[in-house]
């Protein structure tokens, strides 16, 4: 029997199974909680997470569990690893930041070991302290290596230690799990997709992968969309999932003790460890419902992620077909001439839109403003004629009701946000507002026109809802860029370490008495502190950093002849192995299809088929290149000899017509600062240093990385953009480079001959 998501051996002793009958069959779920964990039905709508009183088990008690050190030692003996001075530094560093609730900016370079280091100390955390610690990533990657090796592997080996059996969960948002109920009585047919924007031969694998997931249904003990593979198209899931606000509740849903995403949520109640992401982090933020368990620290691992996922999550958007959607949802539940008003301003949207130019929008052009404004009426106006919830009706009717309620709430809340948005002077808003146009491929928008508005910046949200209200260790193996956690501290909402200040400024911080101490105290500004606990990498003896000085500044106009020739002159002196980081797509493609007939090796581009595949077959040929964009920069994990050279075709700047970065620039710029050097360069730092890190995977690792752009080595900003970087031998000589890479390839070719000679 599979324990959804969670191991808890105490839970397991005496389950309360539960199943399905499909087929004369009864298919196992699980362990199930007692229906007290379940929420109510107010919490589910809100898809709010467990009880706020709920915790984990009760605590052990603190003299009798080891200390932190004591733990990891006897975590590293039972996997078998060796223990690493960074990894002890940083466990250090966790477990005083915990005991005295003071943040933690921890950088841990590429082999450090910084999973055990957090995990150590907030499991002893948890268990001394009765209370759940909340782990979030950025990637799906590390939440399954968390899950299901890293925290396995610590249940088994600390169990001696702990007094208590280690229970961790893993919870995502609704949409991630399958819901029974859609299963059973299907998409209501005014929710249905506008078919006419598919060919029939879409429809057709629609058709099929829709089939398969019911079939899936029937088998699947999570229903956790991640662990269906092969995975399938987004118009398919959206036929089995629904919206926390789509969502009727358990206690009214005729499968709500069933419910896979109540049995996450019930099940991370009870965890001492719940590894979450990112995006749930953030609507656990800006909701005013609550979504994960009652918690007190929250380890926020790849955390140079978290400003781009939460600002993604704050981000409101609006289409003409997503109007019209909400006008045929509700259009068989209200009067058909409140339901026309709606569509008819989705028509009037459309054209709207498609005359538009794409990009940032600080001016709301009249017919524009008074299109929204029609939405947004028309909208209440729908919501009114539907009227409230009646518990009293049948659940399917209910189902159609409520997913035409979250639709029509959606446009009328965004509608008003954006039209609010431009009530202030340009220099004073803390939103912007751009258009998206739709790519064009084959003669065939792949989707409509879209307003979207975002929050200019994120760090007042984190700073009162993450920051004020428990305890966070941030941690990635790149937190300090140009040799500093301030950039990214600034952006968290973090005050700068050198000026303490008060959080209500008009309010003195000298006082006389003890209420007015404690009132000081209360008051006092965020405390955090940073470490980089280094890496086991001797980088200087590994890696080189090429800077191509000699080459022109990139343009605007593709890659030039002497960046191409570049390019094929060090793969060829590396003998493959190369990994193409581009600013763009276009310019992978552009690199990839001019030197694919001129390259003695082979050659992989991005979108030939899946990033995982791509990664698997360079991975495997040692001779392969591949090219690629922004998902490589940071989501390639491939030691050995396959990959000894990195090239980046040009320093990663945000593009000029980036609608957030330009107005966080500008915004920057209005308060006196540099905008430029807060926002662009510390963007390009980032993504060089992520890139950079590809590099180096294992000890034995050694390579180059190429930078072509000259700009690293010439401009006022470069040494900014240097200090980001592992501390490489550095060297702008073509012909030291390649002789460097002649010589890697040679003992890699040495190396590997023995075995193929075995025969």
């Amino acid at each position: 029997m599979k324990v959804i998501q969670v191991t808890d051996m105490s839970l397991a002793a005496q389950p309360r199974r539960l199943g399905r009958e499909h087929g004369g069959r009864t298919v196992a779920l699980g362990v199930v909680p007692a229906p007290d964990l379940l929420s109510t039905s107010a919490d589910a709508d809100a898809d709010a997470g467990a009880d706020k009183s709920a915790g984990s088990a009760r605590p052990a008690t603190a003299d009798r569990v080891p200390d932190t050190a004591t733990l990891l030692s006897a975590a590293v003996q039972a996997i078998g690893g060796a223990e690493r001075s960074g990894q002890v530094d940083m466990a250090r560093a966790v477990e005083k930041a915990l005991g005295d609730g003071e943040h933690l900016a921890a950088q841990a370079g590429t082999g450090t070991g910084k999973s055990l280091a957090y995990l150590v100390p907030a499991i002893r955390h948890a268990v001394t302290k009765g209370r759940t610690v909340v782990v979030s990533t950025a990637t799906i990657a590390l939440q399954r290596q968390l899950v299901d090796r890293d925290l396995p592997r610590l249940a088994e080996a600390l169990r001696p230690h702990l007094g208590t059996e280690l229970k961790f969960a893993i919870l995502k948002g609704r949409r991630n799990y399958l819901c029974l109920h859609r299963v059973q009585t299907g998409v209501p047919d005014e929710q249905e997709e506008d078919h006419s924007l598919f060919d029939p031969q879409q429809l057709s694998t629609l058709g099929r992968q829709v089939k398969r997931l019911n079939e899936w249904a029937d088998e699947t003990q999570t229903g956790d969309r991640d662990e269906l593979v092969p995975g399938v198209t987004e118009q398919a899931w959206r036929q089995v999932a629904v919206t926390a606000k789509e969502c009727l509740g358990a206690t009214r849903c005729p499968q709500g003790t069933e419910c896979f995403a109540e049995l996450a949520r019930a099940q991370a109640g009870e965890a001492h460890i719940v590894v979450t992401n990112h995006a749930l982090l953030a609507i656990d933020a800006l909701e005013e419902f609550q979504v994960l368990p009652e918690h007190d620290v929250v380890v926020v691992d790849e955390a140079h992620e978290l400003v781009d996922r939460v600002t993604a999550v704050a981000t409101g958007d609006i289409s003409a077909s997503a109007v019209d959607a909400a006008a045929r949802r509700c259009g068989r539940l209200i009067e058909e001439g409140i339901a026309d008003r709606l569509k008819v301003s989705a028509e009037d949207l459309t054209l709207l839109l498609e005359e538009l130019p794409a990009g940032r929008m600080d001016i709301l052009p009249d017919a524009l403003g008074n299109s929204l404004a029609v939405v947004r009426d028309a909208a209440h106006a729908c919501l009114t004629a539907i009227g409230p919830e009646k518990k009293e009706m049948d659940p399917a009717d209910a189902g159609a009701r409520k997913a035409a309620r979250s639709a029509l709430e959606d446009l009328h809340d965004t509608s008003v946000r954006l039209l609010e948005s431009y009530q202030v002077e340009i220099a004073a808003r803390n939103e912007v507002v751009w258009l998206e146009k739709p790519f064009v491929q084959d003669g065939r928008p792949k989707r409509p026109p879209t307003l979207h508005v975002a929050p200019i910046g994120v760090g007042g949200l984190l700073r009162t809802t993450l920051f004020e209200k428990r305890t966070a260790v941030l941690t990635s193996a790149t937190l300090t860029l140009g040799g500093s956690f301030e950039p990214l501290a600034r952006q968290w909402g973090l005050p700068p370490l050198e000026v303490p200040a008060q959080r209500d400024s008009e309010e003195s911080p000298k006082k006389d008495g003890k209420e007015a101490g404690k009132k000081d105290k209360a008051k006092q500004e965020l405390a955090w502190t940073g470490i980089d606990v280094g890496s086991p990498f001797d980088h200087p003896r590994s890696g080189i950093l090429y800077v191509a000085r000699h080459l022109p500044q990139p343009g605007r106009d593709g890659l030039p002849d002497a960046y191409l020739t570049e390019i094929t002159e060090l793969i060829e002196a590396a003998g493959g192995r190369t990994l193409g980081l581009f600013s763009s797509m276009r310019a992978a493609r552009q690199a990839a299809d001019e030197l694919k007939d001129h390259l003695s090796h082979p050659l992989l581009c991005q979108g030939e088929d899946s990033t995982s595949q791509l990664v698997k077959q360079f991975a495997e040929d040692e001779r392969t290149c591949l090219f690629g964009t922004l998902s490589l920069w940071q989501g390639v994990d491939v030691p050995g000899p396959s990959l000894q050279l990195v090239i980046m075709d040009r320093i990663p700047f945000p593009r000029p017509d980036d609608p957030v970065a330009s107005a966080r620039q500008r915004a920057v710029a209005a308060r006196g600062g540099n905008g430029f050097m807060t926002v662009a360069a510390t963007h390009a730092a980032l993504l060089l240093a992520q890139g950079a890190g590809r590099l180096l995977r294992a000890m034995d690792d050694r390579g180059v990385v190429a930078v072509l752009d000259p700009r690293l080595a010439t401009a006022r900003y470069g040494s900014f953009l240097k200090a980001s970087l592992p501390p490489f031998w550095a060297t702008t000589d073509p012909d030291t480079v390649r002789g460097a890479l002649r010589r890697l390839d040679q003992a890699a070719s040495a190396d590997a001959a023995p075995e193929g000679n075995d025969d």
